[in-house]
């Protein structure tokens, strides 16, 4: 037998919603404007911050979908900084009800403030001189009169026909959130303390997770000198994929020497001449960096450097540019848009300095992790999303670099 959706199944569905949004309303605008249940619910909340301030707890108990929402209470208030546990009526009468210590409180719930199995503890709790906060639907109900404070969760009815617990233990669940927000901003839990409560999951990386712990080092990305030319550019973003471009670097320790070429930190000679012409650049003779021909200055520079036709040598850049100073980027689409609108015949002839984005923008090491990505989202003044940042040791962000941190790694961990 095929079943077939009835045509007003999502208008029901949606008419559930607005009745329990309603609900929610309804008790907003009480605690707003009727003084008994504004009262109720501020001499709830002083009796559970006296007895967190001397070191007690919030017990929430209650029976059947009450249970269910007591428990979830007691998550939220943990997750929020807040002392507290959860106990089942039933099993405190056998021996659960010393948990409960004299410094503490009870939240207990129940709509009809009378059921049967909540009822029977409130006598060993008054004997305990523990104070209960009651939470339900009855004001009149024993609960009620045998509470310390009475906090107002009444709804006109539920969001059905069938008499099953909907907009109650919806309204109980969201004034029990109210109750764990309102104690996290009054003892002034902050967000890092949520933080150091979730280490797992989404939301520890979300909160916890620093720019040092998820970036690329700078030894696994591309990067060059600025007057390094188009087809360097290129092998390195092709060697390094995982950066997501190019950061173009002035290299630390690199110096000029008496005759004005520029040393490594051995005292290597770095040629730094023209770039090779598009000729140069295609002709069979061309080594292409990484290639066996590629030959090393030095016995512990570094520093390799490669052969683009008769006296031209451009350095690959390894240790020096791994630990300089970042003054660009460049990234697949500042390729894409030279490639598509410079002349075939002086393509080559580009230098990284004449496409990078200067003094770009970065970020430190210590930064969160979710920081780096709003930077990265809202940061470019085109409007675009920065597809790579350069990350500095350190919180000195004129410091040497280390790695990048790229959008798209970012996006995958949030």
């Amino acid at each position: 037998m095929i079943l077939t959706t009835p045509p007003n199944v999502v208008l029901d569905s949606a008419n559930v919603l607005m009745d329990e949004a309603r609900v929610l309303n309804d008790c907003a605008q009480r605690l707003c404007s009727n003084e008994t249940s504004r009262q109720g619910y501020q001499k709830a909340i002083d009796l559970m911050l006296s007895s967190l301030e001397c070191g007690g707890k919030i017990v929430v108990t209650g029976v059947g979908k009450s249970g269910k929402i007591s428990e979830k209470i007691v998550a939220t208030m943990l997750s929020t900084g807040t002392s507290a546990a959860f106990l089942h009526p039933v099993e405190a009468m056998h021996g659960d009800l010393g948990a409960v210590n004299s410094n503490d409180v009870v939240l207990a719930l129940s709509y009809s403030g009378n059921t049967e199995e909540l009822m029977r503890i409130v006598p060993s709790l008054n004997h305990r001189g523990v104070p209960i906060i009651g939470l339900g639907g009855n004001s009149k109900s024993q609960l009620a009169k045998a509470s310390s404070a009475w906090i107002d969760a009444f709804v006109h009815r539920e969001a059905s026909e069938i008499p099953a617990p909907t907009s109650s233990t919806t309204l109980a669940l969201a004034l029990g959130d109210a109750i764990a927000l309102t104690l996290a901003k009054q003892r002034k839990f902050t967000t890092h303390g949520f933080a150091l409560n979730h280490p797992g999951g989404s939301l520890g990386r979300r909160l916890l997770l620093k720019v040092k712990e998820c970036m690329v080092p700078s030894q696994k990305v591309a990067a060059v000198e600025a007057n390094a030319s188009l087809d360097v550019v290129i092998m390195e973003m092709t060697r390094h994929p995982k950066g997501g471009g190019v950061v173009v670097v002035r290299p630390g320790t690199t110096k000029t020497s008496h005759n004005g070429l520029l040393t490594g930190p051995n005292g290597n000679k770095i040629e730094q001449e023209p770039s090779p012409p598009s000729s140069a650049a295609s002709t069979d003779d061309t080594t292409t960096i990484g290639s066996s021909s590629s030959s090393e200055v030095g016995d512990n520079g570094g520093d390799s450097v490669v052969d683009h036709g008769p006296g031209v040598m451009v350095s690959s850049t390894t240790s020096n540019n791994k630990n300089g100073h970042v003054i660009g980027v460049i990234t697949h689409s500042n390729i894409h848009c030279i490639l598509k609108t410079a002349a075939r015949e002086s393509v080559f002839d580009i230098r990284a300095c004449d496409i990078m984005t200067p003094e770009p923008v970065v970020c430190s090491t210590e930064e969160l992790a979710t920081d780096a990505l709003r930077v990265m989202v809202e940061k470019n003044p085109l409007g675009k999303e920065l597809p790579l940042l350069p990350v500095i040791d350190g919180k000195d962000k004129r410091g040497t670099w280390c790695g990048v941190v790229t959008l798209k790694d970012l996006q995958e961990l949030f």
